[in-house]
């Protein structure tokens, strides 16, 4: 075979074994038959992280959504509006506060003096824990301290209560609290590192345990090393009952009247307030704006929050556009 053909064929090759390597979505709801179960490879702009909107059975990027907290840290309120919160590397924050749901997340990262970045102003941070409590509980999840990263070892850490929760292997295996009054359920999206947690009537969050790749870590000058690929959370949360008066990094966006203080249409719109959300560990509730245990008012419940569709994000997380 001539050169130039060899050539075409081995590039040929590439691509379809690049396809058939590409990670892939499907609808789970039975309840749109015409897309429901039918595979989606994902997008260029979250290769590994996609889901797919049933209604309009296609693959859409879950960081993308309102509610979702990716990347370093980047934000979707409920509001639909696209911020980075950066806190500090080793140092927790408050990420929502209500009368009966507080959440903080635990940052890890790189400060500025680790890096030889020209110009950095702040530390690299990525959010490796939440901490969650509701009544009298507290739900841990973590991502394990990694050095290589490899997709199929497990890398999500569970705790509720004190008490570690073993998940059985495979995709669709969960567990179940039998305890407490408000129904705690955990269920594996796939067959490691991806869960979704169910808490009673008050929010379900989709949990993704996620490294920094060569890629990432060379396009923006990250220099993560072999030691330390720094496995972190990407995280799309979903509230069914608020106070109108919730707050925290992203709880505020869901605030009756709250308008978002950052400047929209620059390339990185920062939310700054790290004093008032910062608490003195993981499940403490002591920030400055805690409304947790606080007499409850009138909620923000059966009423559905307005709809907002997001496109146009891409692995820098610019461009976001969210219509109501």
């Amino acid at each position: 075979m001539a050169p130039k053909k060899w050539a075409l064929f081995i590039i040929l090759c590439a691509v379809v074994a690049a396809q058939a390597s590409a990670w892939k979505a499907s609808c789970e709801d039975p309840y749109y038959g015409s897309c429901y179960g039918i595979a989606h490879a994902c997008p260029p702009g979250c290769p590994r992280t996609c889901q797919v909107d049933c209604k309009l059975c296609k693959p859409i990027c879950a960081c993308d959504k309102p509610g979702a907290v990716c990347q370093d840290p980047r934000f979707i309120g409920g509001d639909g509006i696209m911020f980075y919160f950066h806190g500090k590397k080793d140092r927790d924050f408050c990420l929502v506060s209500d009368p009966n749901l507080h959440i903080n997340g635990h940052f890890i990262g790189k400060s500025k003096t680790q890096t030889q970045t020209r110009g950095l102003k702040r530390d690299f941070t990525w959010v490796q824990s939440i901490g969650l409590r509701f009544e009298s509980h507290q739900l841990y999840l973590g991502a394990n301290n990694v050095a290589r990263w490899n997709d199929s070892q497990d890398q999500l850490k569970l705790v509720f209560d004190g008490r570690t929760v073993a998940l059985p292997p495979g995709k669709g295996a969960g567990w179940e609290d039998s305890v407490s009054s408000t129904r705690v359920k955990i269920t594996r999206v796939q067959d490691a590192n991806a869960v979704t947690v169910r808490v009673g009537d008050v929010l379900s969050v989709a949990v993704r345990v996620v490294p920094i790749t060569d890629e990432e870590s060379r396009v923006h000058g990250y220099e993560i090393t072999e030691d330390d690929c720094f496995a972190h959370l990407e995280l799309n949360f979903r509230f069914y009952e608020l106070s109108a008066h919730v707050t925290g990094v992203l709880g505020q966006t869901y605030s009756a009247g709250f308008k978002s203080p950052v400047k929209i249409g620059v390339a990185m719109p920062v939310m700054g307030g790290e004093d008032k959300f910062a608490v003195s560990h993981l499940f403490a509730t002591d920030c400055k704006v805690s409304r947790f245990g606080m007499e409850r008012e009138p909620r923000i419940g059966g009423v559905q929050f307005p709809t907002v569709s997001c496109a146009g994000g891409n692995a820098a997380g610019r461009g976001i556009v969210c219509r109501r």
